[in-house]
């Protein structure tokens, strides 16, 4: 056996790749596959034919050995029976065993037929006057003989002369002085055993005939049986594959049209069949495939919605930084241009400000996607982000309180980066709303099998009917007094597709203690072990 290759340091399973190919060809049908497949069974049935030819070889070796007693015993009762009971001894046994007794001198001359002396116990068919199967049955025989290469037998032919020399097995059977079988085939291809067995010490020979049409008979019958099996299976396997087939390429073909249909784009709404009557693996395929659609088409759409509310969003600062810029061109008041200097200024911030969001905003998906979430202490994790704000915001003049949990009580799996860029947000959106010297509360506590994180301020709250558009991207509704372009609308939008992508859910209502303000409320799953 040839030595197997390492694999490749670089692509360990590389080598595997090689033993997963299928079995037929790529281009083959799956049809054709899955009938090759019960069809190839039938066929190691089908080679049960092959085995009967050990139960006829079986049968003629019983009857060999039969046909050498029945010679022997037959010669003795010749040797002890008296002359004139000879010929009724031979006649009755024929009759009673279906042989053809024949007694030969010494010198070879025909002494006694059994034939000759009562009725034939049997004769040789003449196949020309069977029925067309019976010659089908022997052309297969035949055909069986070719293939095993079975060793040829002669033909059974009665000599013209009645001598002991036109029977090889006598002049054998004298010569080694035991008795012989031999095998020929008569007219219709059936056994003619025939056995000569010596008879008394002066030399005479006893012929015994034996046409063994049963063995030939049960063989056929043997075959005809198992035929007619190999012929109800291969049919009942080809209905049953058929049915296999129509059962799992139809909804395949459906899907196959339905992706093709969604690859092109020429139909907006594609509607994937979901077959919800199948519990097998087609019909998980199948819902798996339409939500794999419905996911994709709503990715696509806000991918569309994303890119249209970029290109609105950049257009004003570029309107304004285009104006300024047109403007300051043509103003000689070093007031004016210095007015003007500071929209350009803040036009370039904003827009530094948009496209950093922006890149955030796009990545945040694909980046939770190849993470690799690890328990995260969120006790730990907002204590950080509370000092971090404190020393980044110290003179804004809010307070920052955190409820801060026991020691692992507030654990979760995640990423730390994106959950501490969540949770800045929402911190960073409540002191935004917040007065100076206004309080900040954040608290995290667990709930059972989830950890809820709240960031409540008092700020002027937000209304019933905003409470889900202000995490939509690009929805900015800002304090009053707040100078226009300080935040680019996607602070929320970027927790919450943070907040979901760890399993979680995040909302906003009013404070409970019927003071003003907003209370955001963030639920993660418990770490598990």
């Amino acid at each position: 056996m040839a030595e197997m290759p390492e694999p490749e340091q670089d692509n360990p399973s590389g080598w595997l790749r090689r033993f997963e190919r299928p079995i037929f060809a790529a281009r083959t049908s799956l049809t054709i596959r899955i009938l090759a497949v019960n069809v190839i069974a039938l066929a190691l049935l089908a080679g049960s034919f092959f085995f009967l030819d050990n139960y006829r070889r079986q049968l003629l070796e019983e009857r060999f050995r039969l046909a050498i007693s029945e010679a022997q015993i037959t010669a003795e009762a010749i040797k002890a029976i008296r002359r004139q009971d000879l010929d009724a001894l031979m006649v009755q046994i024929g009759e009673e065993q279906r042989l053809r007794l024949r007694l030969y001198e010494a010198d070879g001359t025909l002494l006694k037929d059994s034939f000759d002396l009562g009725p034939p116990s049997f004769a040789l068919i003449d196949p020309m006057t069977e029925p067309w199967y019976q010659h089908a049955a022997r052309a297969l025989d035949r055909g069986m003989d070719f293939i095993l290469g079975a060793e040829p037998v002669p033909p059974y032919v009665e000599p013209e002369a009645s001598g002991a020399s036109a029977w090889p097995e006598i002049a054998l059977a004298q010569a080694e002085g035991r008795t012989q079988v031999f095998l020929r085939y008569a007219p219709d291809r059936t056994p003619v055993i025939t056995a000569a067995a010596p008879v008394g010490a002066r030399g005479r020979m006893l012929l015994t005939t034996r046409n063994a049409i049963d063995i030939t008979e049960s063989v056929r019958d043997a075959r005809q049986m198992l035929a007619i099996i190999v012929a109800l299976a291969l049919i009942v396997s080809i209905q049953l594959s058929l049915y296999l087939a129509r059962t799992i390429i139809q909804p395949l073909r459906m899907l196959v049209r339905a992706a093709v249909r969604v690859r092109l784009g020429r139909d907006r709404e594609v509607v994937v069949p979901r077959l919800p009557e199948r519990r097998d693996e087609i019909g998980l395929l199948a819902r798996a495939v339409s939500d794999m659609t419905q996911a994709l088409r709503q990715r696509i759409d806000s991918i569309e919605a994303f890119a249209a509310d970029v290109t609105h969003e950049l257009k004003n600062p570029l309107a304004s930084l285009r104006s300024a810029v047109d403007t300051l061109a043509m103003v000689k008041d070093p007031a004016l241009q210095a007015q003007l200097l500071d929209v350009i200024g803040d036009d370039v911030r904003r827009l530094d400000r948009l496209i950093t969001d922006i890149a955030e905003a796009s990545r945040v998906d694909a980046e939770l996607a190849r993470a690799r979430f690890e328990p995260i202490d969120l006790g730990v994790l907002i204590a950080g982000l509370i000092a971090a704000q404190e020393a980044r915001n110290g003179d804004s003049g809010i307070r920052l309180a955190f409820a801060r949990p026991h020691l692992g009580t507030a654990t979760v799996n995640g990423d730390e980066s994106r959950l501490m860029r969540a949770f800045d947000n929402l911190i960073d959106n409540a002191m935004s709303f917040s007065e100076p010297g206004g309080l900040v509360q954040i608290g995290a506590t667990r709930d059972g099998d989830q950890v809820i994180v709240h960031v409540q301020d008092e700020g002027p709250g937000v209304r019933a009917e905003q409470r889900e558009a202000i995490f939509r991207r690009f929805h900015s509704e800002r304090p009053d007094g707040e100078a226009f372009g300080k935040h680019s609308g996607l602070g929320l939008a970027i927790a919450k597709a943070i907040v979901e992508g760890h399993d979680g859910s995040i909302s906003v209502r009013d404070r409970d203690d019927a003071q003003s303000g907003a209370r955001f409320e963030i639920r993660l799953p418990v770490a598990t072990v």
